[in-house]
């Protein structure tokens, strides 16, 4: 009985090509169509594990972790400074979702630099804020503005420690005046002072201290003032 054969099924030449271009595990550099550039790791057709892009209209550069097409995890980014074309580092730290999430360095143009903690791309959490001026605020923040408890240095040595709200001093407080021996405890509402109670504070190692110490209060009880005046600030903000 002669043998029959017959022609061995092969798929479509699309279904080859289509398996070749999926990109899972490490490949080599891929560009696309508007000329941004990935060398990493990918899964399913998305970046996913340790990768580095750059971005062609920006020139900047992002190094680090990836999941599902974005950046999560711990990386680094970077922009090529418009005269000199050499990197300058503006964020190193923690990615959520594709943007700021976690604890991380933010360096500004200006010089200024924050480090501590993000969420969704802003200032949230605790942290510290290096100015330009020389004065460092570390404490809470929230939605890019120092929010709660904290402390502001400024460069002649005063500080202030107590509440802020949307960036200003709001609350009772503290403010220190080493270099006169001085402190004012009060209330503050957007950054002035509405009440509170001036008193020397070491007034003798001070180095350029009033000439004529602080007249003593006559009120009998000052602190109780004070309270009373933070129990009146409590009951209008709840």
């Amino acid at each position: 009985m002669p043998v029959v054969k017959y022609p061995r099924v092969r798929d479509p030449l699309f279904y080859e090509w289509d398996r070749k271009a999926q990109k899972c595990g490490l490949r080599h550099t891929i560009y696309a169509v508007n000329g941004d550039q990935y060398t990493g790791e990918w899964l399913d057709n998305l970046k996913h594990g340790k990768g580095t892009q750059i971005w062609k209209s920006t020139g900047a550069i992002y190094s680090g972790d990836w999941k599902f097409g974005k950046r999560d995890g711990y990386g680094s980014y970077s922009i090529p400074d418009p005269v000199t074309k050499e990197y300058r580092r503006v964020y190193t730290g923690w990615w959520e979702n594709d943007r700021r999430g976690g604890r991380g360095v933010f360096f500004y143009p200006n010089g200024e630099r924050y480090e501590g903690e993000w969420s969704n791309g802003l200032r949230s959490g605790w942290g510290k804020m290096y100015y330009k001026d020389g004065s460092v605020y570390e404490g809470e923040w929230l939605t890019d503005q120092p929010n709660g408890q904290g402390v502001l240095r400024l460069p002649n040595g005063n500080r202030y420690e107590g509440g802020w709200k949307d960036g200003k001093k709001h609350g009772p407080g503290k403010y220190f005046y080493p270099d006169k021996g001085q402190l004012l405890e009060g209330i503050w509402v957007a950054d002035i002072p509405k009440c509170g109670v001036l008193v020397d504070f070491g007034r003798d190692n001070a180095p350029a201290p009033t000439q004529y110490p602080l007249p003593e209060i006559e009120l009998q009880n000052p602190a109780g003032v004070l309270a009373e005046a933070r129990a009146m600030f409590d009951d209008s903000h709840n």
